[in-house]
């Protein structure tokens, strides 16, 4: 199984290149980093710590996998983390498991369900998880704990969805559209932990929480009565 990790990253210097080392290399053949339009060393740092960078000027974490996934090739899965160190590396192994034993076509690593170390998942995030996830179970059946930034799909399955949300809604898009066609999707406890340096641009402002809920909301009633 081929795997491609896709990183996006905007401002990560103090984080990147201990996401990158921390990853194993077994099963993974390529590390993508792709600087989302940063103003500091970002990609250098990436680049040094031997990730391949990309760079995506249009702003929005939907655009930043996006060019990852086209940067990516031909892989047979694709994983996707943060940049900023709260995604713990070492847990790869445990996402890609129901992948390589066939048990899953979209694996989701659920913070709610793994330890949360403090202040790695502040109130007003787990209040935006609760009332989309209880959205998603509404409207499409699924139960599902989280929209984590660490997860992992099968690049054919992914190139199916059409993906469409160019901001905050990519993944919760990713999981919808995989409900409505009844691909399996499996939760794995995850841990988080707080990001090292820098400052979140969703839960770290005011203006991030709100357009990042807005998008979360809207993408998720958007795609229940769409074929």
């Amino acid at each position: 199984m081929k795997v491609a990790v896709i990183i996006p990253a905007l401002n990560e210097e103090d984080a990147i290149a201990h996401v990158v080392a921390g990853l194993p290399r077994d099963p993974i053949q390529t590390v993508i980093v792709v600087d989302n339009g940063s103003t500091d060393r970002t990609a250098e740092v990436a680049r040094a710590a031997g990730a391949e960078v990309v760079r995506e000027e249009r702003r929005g974490y939907g655009y930043a996998c996006a060019a990852g996934v086209a940067a990516a090739g031909a892989f047979d899965v694709l994983v996707f983390m943060d940049g900023d160190g709260s995604d713990d590396a070492a847990q790869m192994r445990v996402i890609l498991a129901p992948l390589v034993h066939d048990e899953a076509d979209l694996v989701l690593g659920s913070r709610v369900l793994g330890p949360a170390a403090r202040g790695a998942l502040l109130p007003h995030q787990r209040l935006g998880n609760r009332l989309t996830t209880t959205l998603v179970r509404l409207l499409y059946g699924r139960r599902i704990t989280d929209l984590p930034p660490f997860k992992a799909i099968r690049r054919p399955l992914l190139a199916e969805l059409d993906m469409c949300e160019m901001t905050y809604g990519w993944t919760v898009e990713m999981i919808v559209k995989c409900a409505k066609r009844r691909h399996r999707i499996v939760e794995v406890p995850v841990s988080a932990r707080a990001r090292i340096g820098g400052q979140s641009k969703v839960s770290g402002t005011l203006k991030g929480t709100v357009l990042a809920a807005y998008y979360l909301l809207g993408t998720t009633l958007k795609y229940a009565w769409r074929n």
